[in-house]
C-alpha cells in the first residue's frame, strides 16, 4: 500500500508540473532572457519577442499535455492498486517515461512555430 501510494504521487508530479508551468508560462513570461529558468533554446533567446512567443506557445502545449496525461496516469495507477511491488514499480516507471517524452516533445512544435513566425535574426516574418 505504501509503495503504491509513493508511485501514485510520483506519477502525478510530471502532469501537475506540466499544468503548473504551462499556466505560469502562458500568463507570465520571465522578464529577462536567462540561462536558468524558462523555455531556453537558441531561437527563443534571440530577443524578447521570440522569448515571449516561445513561452506562451510552449505554455499552452505544456498545459494541455499535462491535463491530457493526468487522467490516464491516475487510471493506470488505480488499476495497479493491490498488485505486486514489481508490477507497480515497472508500470509506474513506464508511465513516468511516457510523461517525460511528453515534456521533451514540447520542444518540437514550439521550435517549428518559432521558425514560422520569426526569421533567423528574430524578426517577425511578414504575413503573405
Amino acid at each position: 500500500m505504501r509503495f503504491w501510494l509513493f508511485m501514485f504521487i510520483m506519477d502525478l508530479i510530471c502532469p501537475l508540473s506540466m499544468i503548473g508551468f504551462g499556466k505560469l508560462f502562458m500568463n507570465s513570461v520571465p522578464k529577462n532572457i536567462n540561462s536558468v529558468f524558462g523555455y531556453r533554446t537558441r531561437m527563443s533567446s534571440i530577443n524578447h519577442d521570440t522569448w515571449e512567443f516561445a513561452h506562451k506557445y510552449s505554455g499552452k502545449i505544456l498545459y494541455i499535455s499535462g491535463l491530457v496525461s493526468l487522467v490516464p496516469s491516475i487510471i493506470v495507477m488505480i488499476f495497479l492498486f493491490g498488485k505486486s511491488r514489481d508490477v507497480i514499480g515497472n508500470t509506474g516507471a513506464a508511465v513516468e517515461a511516457v510523461q517525460i517524452v511528453l515534456i521533451v516533445s514540447v520542444i518540437f512544435p514550439t521550435e517549428i512555430a518559432l521558425r514560422k513566425k520569426f526569421d533567423r535574426d528574430g524578426n517577425r516574418k511578414e504575413l503573405p
